[in-house]
């Protein structure tokens, strides 16, 4: 394999620009080639949304890439190996791609997901970003982009997130 396409740079030929799914999609879904295709598509889309949260202060910690693995794992019914796996290549492509992949990503979990899909996503959104006990204002700002994107009401963020207010750096006291 070349480092072009590990690091997903390679010139993809003309039939593969047209297609629908993302390169970072299918980076992920082709480490779950064991699966259904529409449950890898699923699984590696779930995957890239986590690492956006985990990743929206600059930084993605041990915590929430242990929360990340525990959330795919408990997902997909993967075996740990793989779930490690698939959040590693998330990760990576999120710090890669993240700018320009953030909203197509979301908007292909969006096409594919339930209504009960989207919101256990942000419960695990809201979990990824509670690890430390403190949810920064960019992880919150991240994942109400997040609902947006995923056309949820803000009655939907309202009500996940208050299940972890007491993690909100705007709700906590200053050390003076």
């Amino acid at each position: 394999m070349s480092l072009y396409r590990f690091l997903g740079l390679e010139k993809k030929a003309d039939s593969e620009t047209v297609s629908t799914e993302t390169e970072t999609v299918r980076k992920i879904t082709q480490a779950l080639d064991q699966m259904d295709p529409q449950q890898a598509r699923y699984i590696a889309v779930f995957a890239y949304i986590l690492g956006r949260v985990a990743h929206a202060d600059l930084e993605i910690s041990e915590e929430e890439t242990r929360e990340m693995e525990r959330s795919v794992m408990e997902l997909s019914q993967l075996p740990e190996e793989q779930a490690i796996i698939v959040v590693q290549i998330a990760k990576t492509q999120n710090v890669l791609f993240g700018g320009t992949e953030n909203y197509l990503v979301t908007r292909e979990f969006n096409k594919m997901a339930t209504q009960k899909q989207k919101i256990a996503l942000l419960h695990c959104l809201f979990a990824v970003s509670s690890t430390d006990e403190n949810i920064s204002g960019a992880e919150d700002r991240q994942i109400r982009q997040i609902t947006a994107e995923l056309k949820l009401e803000h009655k939907d963020f309202i009500a996940v997130r208050s299940d972890y207010r007491h993690h909100l750096s705007v709700f906590k006291k200053k050390n003076k």
